[in-house]
């Protein structure tokens, strides 16, 4: 017969196979003073360590240091024993293997049969799964709610700057990191692109001492459009430079181990930019964060496509608006601008008119004062021999001789006068300094035109060099000064200026025989009577004057216009009945190698040797000649390409290249920012100057070159190239991977 059940008490053996029964809980007893001295089957298999292992250890060896440190194994043996039961709080705990397990554990108190506390009892379960996908939720809720707030922002922002730096801030907000950078691009006005950045987390100040990231194996992803790059600890993954892996970042960088980037890509699939993150400590990305990342990147990517699209409607709305008012002006104006028109084509016309009269005029005179000269040749010659001969006692004969030869001589000054309308004198022209020259005339004039006219002379600064006869210029001016003398009766004031001009293409299609370009122009003024507008149409002309018979010859206007237009100059008067006459010469802007400053012998360019060799990349043809026959002359080696595969090619097969001697904007689709990354991937040690034509470039950045970067810019000279070759083989050679 079996026995019948009854209340027999359960062995210490029964009651073990029951606790090991728990396989899912750690049930642990511990003395008074917390020395473990039971450690169940449970707990060895969700903490590691073996009952052996544990007997007799410190029960707060389960806690994290942190728990240690802050003493909370005596605070729950302390609420154990006051209230009965202590701990009951989730928290981290310590495996055998260094991990950690998020448990939830209690703590009772063991008693005698007198109630006297012997011991603890510790409960402890394994939370961790609970806890990560209760986390995994609440940061899923987290990320939703960040790409809905991203959204509603980027959705009402119309600005791109503005618009570009809330995706950054977000980012940050989304994936944990300490610093974060959109780099975007941009087209400007010109249809070049160029990069812009925006940072969060850290000041821009803190990364512009860097250049562009370049497209090396971690960031050619992200800017090709290609995909997620997330690297738990960049500084030591090998497709970030040549010289990965390396011990950091470089030295004044933020201070990036985690790293995660994303591009950013529109509808069309066009690379609009790429979002990169980063913090100072490792393994801080998941999956989540690259989820989260791609999220926000194709929220920007509509917002930033929905920007351009409006910015697109705007531009063309304000293009037709603009036509229209200009149609609507044009409608409006008409009339008006066809009488303005006719008026500047009549006065077109009146000028050409004008320009072939004087022209005929002046072939008439210049042929007339030829044949002239060759009588007075014969007079003044004959009249010369009369004087050398006569005898000393023929007063009178000497008295007649002398005065035909005086006339001879004023008729051979008419004469040149003639000549210089007609532009026919012959004339010595050199480099003339203007300020120098009017300093000195107008010394002259103080002596000529007397006390009452007071002369006045305002020079202007940095002028330029003209190339006229200087005696000829003389003259004229003191021909002006005559007539503005006799045009102030009871003194006045003349004033001489001189300044820089540029006269432009309108100008010059205004005025018949005017060429556009720089002139001096020397202006003399004065306060005189002044001429209406039928005397100033004959000023030019020869032997026209408004002096009473007797006091002038009516040649010394025709002089001074046929002295400034044989100069390859241009002369216009103003004047107004009762304020003064206003004469403008303008002479040409004299441009030679002779006006320039002589060159030091001791300052001669440097040369090179014909072991360096210099690879030179320039697709145009006329160009790259002229560089590679310079280099050569200054002795270097010189190999040439029209591309930047073809540069490749040759780096791979040469023995030897030390400078890269490259164009910016290349054909091909590889420019010569490009080219030169992969030039040094394949010769780390390869020196690179870059030469352009443009403002902002692959190479330049809000404004500043990148760090690093040597440029000559287009066009230059010999000189200037042979030393700043020099200056890039001679600096030590460094590696700046960013």
């Amino acid at each position: 017969m079996p026995k019948p059940f009854g209340r027999a008490p359960i062995s210490a053996s029964h009651l073990r196979q029951i606790i090991n029964g728990a396989t899912d809980t750690a049930i642990i007893s511990a003395d008074s003073s917390g020395n473990i001295n039971f450690w169940s089957l449970g707990a060895e298999r969700l903490f590691g360590w073996s009952e052996t292992e544990m007997f007799g250890q410190k029960l707060d060896r389960l806690f994290t240091p942190e728990d240690q440190e802050r003493g909370l194994l005596a605070k729950e043996m302390h609420d154990a024993l006051i209230y009965g039961r202590g701990g009951g709080d989730e928290g981290w705990r310590i495996r055998k293997n260094g991990t950690r397990m998020w448990a939830a554990g209690e703590m009772s108190p063991i008693r005698d049969g007198e109630g006297a506390v012997i011991g603890f009892t510790k409960v402890v379960r394994d939370r961790t799964a609970q806890r990560t996908a209760e986390q995994n939720a609440a940061d899923e809720r987290q990320a939703l709610e960040i790409l809905n707030r991203a959204g509603s922002a980027l959705a009402a922002e119309n600005d791109l700057t503005r618009l570009v730096q809330i995706v950054t801030d977000e980012g940050v907000a989304l994936t944990g990191a300490e610093f974060g950078a959109f780099f975007y691009n941009l087209v400007d006005n010109s249809g070049e692109s160029y990069t812009l950045y925006t940072l969060s987390g850290a000041p821009l100040e803190a990364f512009s001492r860097f250049p562009m990231p370049r497209n090396t194996q971690v960031f050619a992803p992200t800017f090709n459009g290609d995909g997620i790059v997330r690297s738990n600890d960049i500084t030591k993954d090998p497709r970030y430079g040549h010289n990965a892996p390396r011990s950091g970042m470089p030295e004044g960088h933020l201070p990036v181990r985690s790293y995660l980037a994303v591009p950013v890509r529109s509808r069309t699939g066009e690379v609009l930019g790429g979002l990169f993150f980063g913090h100072a400590k490792t393994g801080v990305f998941t999956e989540r964060s690259e989820r989260g990342l791609a999220g926000l990147a194709a929220e920007a990517a509509v917002a930033i496509d929905n920007v351009r699209l409006a910015q697109s409607a705007l531009r063309e709305l304000s293009e037709r608006k603009r036509a229209e008012e200009e149609l609507r002006v044009l409608n409006a104006t008409l009339e008006q601008q066809v009488i303005e028109r006719t008026e500047q084509l009549h006065a077109k016309d009146e000028a050409l008119r004008q320009s072939q009269k004087m022209e005929a005029v002046g072939q008439l005179t210049g042929g007339i004062a030829h044949d002239f000269n060759n009588l007075l040749q014969v007079i003044v010659g004959n009249l010369e021999a009369l004087l050398r001969h006569l005898p000393a006692d023929s007063a009178r004969l000497q008295r007649a001789a002398t005065q035909a030869m005086n006339g001879a001589r004023r008729a051979a000054a008419l004469t040149q006068r003639l000549l210089a309308f007609s532009r026919r004198q012959p004339l010595d022209p050199k480099p003339v300094n203007v300020n120098s020259l009017v300093q000195n005339t107008a010394e002259l004039m103080h002596r000529s035109l007397g006390e009452p006219i007071a002369i006045e002379t305002v020079l202007g600064s940095g002028l330029w060099r003209v190339e006229v006869d200087g005696n000829e210029l003389e003259a004229a001016l003191l021909n002006l000064a005559v007539n503005a003398r006799d045009a102030m009766l009871d003194g006045g004031k003349l004033t001489i200026e001189t300044s820089n001009a540029h006269l432009d293409e309108v100008y010059a299609a205004n005025h018949a025989e005017v060429q556009a370009g720089q002139y001096v122009a020397i202006c003399i003024s004065d306060t005189g009577v002044g001429m209406p507008a039928t005397t100033l149409n004959q000023v030019f002309e020869p032997f026209f004057t408004t002096k009473p018979v007797g006091k002038g010859t009516g040649l010394g206007l025709s002089q001074v216009y046929g002295f400034v237009k044989q100069s390859g100059g241009h002369v216009k008067i103003y004047s107004e009945v009762g304020q003064g006459t206003t004469v403008k010469l303008y002479l040409p802007r004299f441009l030679s190698e002779t006006d320039s400053e002589p060159v030091d012998a001791n300052l001669l360019p440097p040369e090179g040797s014909t072991e360096e060799t210099i690879l030179v990349l320039e697709d145009d043809d006329d160009v790259r000649a002229y560089s590679v026959e310079s280099l050569r002359e200054l002795g270097y080696r010189v190999i040439e390409a029209h591309d930047g595969p073809s540069a490749l090619r040759l780096l791979e097969r040469q023995p030897r290249v030390d400078l890269l001697f490259s164009d910016v904007v290349l054909p091909g689709g590889l420019t010569g920012a490009q080219v030169s990354s992969q030039a040094l991937s394949i010769r780390p040690g390869l020196k690179v100057l870059f030469t352009t034509g443009y403002a902002r470039n692959a190479i330049v950045h809000q404004g500043r070159l990148d760090r690093g970067v040597n440029l000559l810019t287009k066009p230059f000279t010999l000189s200037e190239l042979a030393v700043k070759v020099r200056d890039v083989l001679d600096a030590p050679t460094g590696s700046d991977d960013h």
